[in-house]
Parts: C-alpha cells; structure tokens; sequence
C-alpha cells in the first residue's frame, strides 16, 4: 500500500473509530518495523512483542514525555495497541495469523509503570 492510500484509510479509520488519532496507527506501522529490527525478524510480530517495541521506540523517539505523546493519541493501554492493529487488520493494512486476537494485547504491562521511569533510565543510559 502506497503512503496516499495508507493516510485516506486511516482517514476513513478514524471516521468511524475515533477514540485514537490518526498519528497513533502511523506511530503503530513505525512500531512494527522497529519490532521487527530489533528482533530480527522479517514477518509476523506477536501482540506482546510489539507492545514492548512500542514502549521502547516511544521512549527512544519522545523520552520523558513518550506517555503523554501516547495519551494524546489516545493510546493508554496495552489494549489500545491490539485495537489499532485490528482496526488495520480490518482494512487489510496489516494481517494476523489463526492464533492472533486482541487478548494478545490485554494488560501486557501497565502504562503507569512501564513509562513511570523514562527520564531516570535516559540518565543512565548516557
């Protein structure tokens, strides 16, 4: 899918679900690549494996301010991962395996601690 098509979908996503914003499903696909980077993989990335690659490009990409960023998009959860993706999944943008469902994105960490920490530990990786 070609980025035009990409942005007029995800329009259309957002006229129908508007709990998150448009940069949310953008900041999703970037997460996907970045998970798969990190673990090397080419193909599929697993509900859990791609809420924890998110956590770590928000913090990579927005420090201290990665929850905010996220909250702002409408995304306060683990959950809120799983329904962007199958909202992409239902406009053929992204595909899922037999075994994939939404619960792969129930409580995989908590927003308030996975992100309670950033700015110390962007202190200590410098």
């Amino acid at each position: 899918m070609d980025s035009n098509n990409f942005y007029v979908v995800i329009e259309d996503i957002c006229e129908r679900d508007k709990r998150y914003k448009p940069d949310s499903y953008e900041f999703v696909m970037e997460g996907v690549r970045f998970s798969q980077l990190c673990l090397k993989k080419t193909g599929h990335v697993s509900g859990r494996e791609l809420s924890e690659g998110l956590r770590e490009l928000a913090v990579k990409k927005f420090g201290p301010m990665a929850k905010s960023v996220l909250q702002y998009w409408g995304i306060t959860r683990t959950e809120d991962i799983g329904n962007i993706v199958f909202n992409m999944i239902d406009k053929k943008i992204l595909q899922k395996t037999e075994t994939d469902t939404l619960d792969d994105f129930r409580d995989v960490y908590s927003f308030e601690e996975a992100f309670k920490n950033v700015l110390s530990d962007i202190t200590l990786a410098e």
